[in-house]
């Protein structure tokens, strides 16, 4: 077993990942003609991204350690590369149709765009727990690594893009076809791989025990809290182009969401030691910043200084950077017995609460403008700041914060 390759083969899935969510917005303008289809269909063609991606991690998740983590890391670069060639050989209808599924093309558009869903959640439900299983010295410091190529694969995706359409003038299917890949150069590294077993298989911990990890007191509030700082992260990036376009009129919105990725990725690759030293109290220094940049993006009207803007999406940027890996981390340390699953079942509340939390941003951008949205995402920010002010406090009471290392004598517990 060669840890390296196995770390940088999840490091490129990931990048698969980012890229496939940066793509495929920057194809969606064109896929309307070409399929002759609503915005509302649009919505209902991209929407597997993310209940598919629920979907697939949960399910993953509860039968990776029965067929291995090697099997499902194949299966999910087998579907981006099936998926993409779904979508780019669908045939366009000649015009509009009422259903997406009473026309074979987009049918096919919306199959290929649900295969490449199931692979986002199948990626998620195998690289957290195999990074675990081969560093399980330090866990959080790798999780965070790992996750920095999130948003480093937004930025090459992001890039790729606005190259393809400026310089080779590409049409959408060159651009998704982007996907497939690092996609095809992971799939060749995993099938030649050896995996190792799950850290609770190779420690002997019972199929039920994992289980009953689900029910106990702290994973529920450490899932509660993944939705929430999902929603704090996730619901103002896919917002980011807009909103900021609108507040900051002299500059392009996007440029905010490539800044705050970039600084993502790089705290991420060179600061994720911080997180290993105290994992709570870096959750509650992000929580504050994170409330205190979304709140002062916020309060930004048109007309106001870009300099002031960027400041405060380095705030939010530095804030909403360790939230996600620092929390699996925090899982992993602490609740070893659920192994895969309850990483699994942990990351399906961030991508069900960003669904959930997209449309209300939308309508409170309606009614009382971007501002208004970004400052109702910063008071979750707050909820977090409290929660894992309580959860240090907690730990504090009992001698602090300690990891809980597994050993074959965890059998049968």
């Amino acid at each position: 077993m060669n840890k390296r390759t196995l770390f940088r083969t999840s490091c490129l899935s990931l990048v698969t990942t980012s890229m496939s969510f940066a793509i495929r917005g920057a194809v969606a303008n064109d896929l309307l003609p070409a399929f002759h289809i609503t915005n509302e269909q649009l919505g209902l063609v991209f929407s597997p991204a993310f209940w598919a991606f629920a979907v697939a991690i949960v399910a993953g998740g509860a039968v990776v350690d029965f067929v291995g983590m090697r099997a499902l890391h194949v299966l999910s670069a087998a579907g981006y590369i099936a998926g993409v060639l779904m979508v780019t050989l669908a045939p366009q209808p000649a015009g509009p149709v009422v259903s997406l599924f009473d026309n074979l093309g987009t049918t096919l558009l919306y199959a290929g765009f649900l295969i490449m869903g199931l692979s986002q959640g199948l990626v998620e439900c195998v690289i957290n727990p195999l990074t675990v299983s081969i560093y399980p010295a330090e866990k959080t410091r790798r999780l965070v690594m790992l996750h920095a190529w999130w948003p480093g694969g937004q930025i090459v995706g992001g890039l790729l893009a606005v190259l393809m359409t400026s310089v080779v003038h590409a049409g959408w299917q060159m651009k998704l076809a982007l996907i497939a890949v690092p996609a095809a150069v992971y799939l060749v590294m995993a099938m030649s791989a050896a995996y190792p077993p799950t850290e609770r298989v190779a420690s002997n911990v019972s199929t039920a025990e994992m289980w009953r990890q689900i029910a106990t007191p702290l994973f529920v509030l450490l899932f509660f809290c993944n939705g929430m700082s999902a929603a704090v992260e996730l619901g103002p990036d896919q917002w980011f182009p807009k909103v900021m376009g609108d507040l900051i009129p002299q500059m392009q919105g996007v440029v905010f969401l490539v800044f705050t990725a970039g600084l993502m990725f790089l705290i991420r690759t060179f600061g994720s030691g911080i997180s290993q030293q105290s994992p709570l109290g870096t959750l509650i220094t992000c929580s504050v910043l994170s409330f205190i940049g979304l709140y002062w993006l916020g309060s930004l009207r048109p007309g106001d200084s870009a300099v002031v803007a960027f400041m405060a999406a380095t705030i939010f940027g530095v804030g909403k950077t360790y939230f996600s890996p620092t929390l699996m981390g925090v899982l992993s340390e602490q609740l070893p017995r659920g192994g895969a699953l309850v990483m699994s079942v942990m990351g399906s509340a961030g991508m069900l609460s960003a669904a959930i939390a997209l449309p209300y941003m939308g309508a409170r951008i309606d009614r009382y403008g971007g501002g208004a949205a970004l400052q109702m995402m910063s008071w979750l920010a707050l909820v977090l700041a409290v929660a894992f002010t309580g959860l240090w406090l907690f730990y504090k009471s009992r001698g602090g914060y300690r990891v809980v290392r597994l050993s074959g004598a965890d059998a049968g517990h």
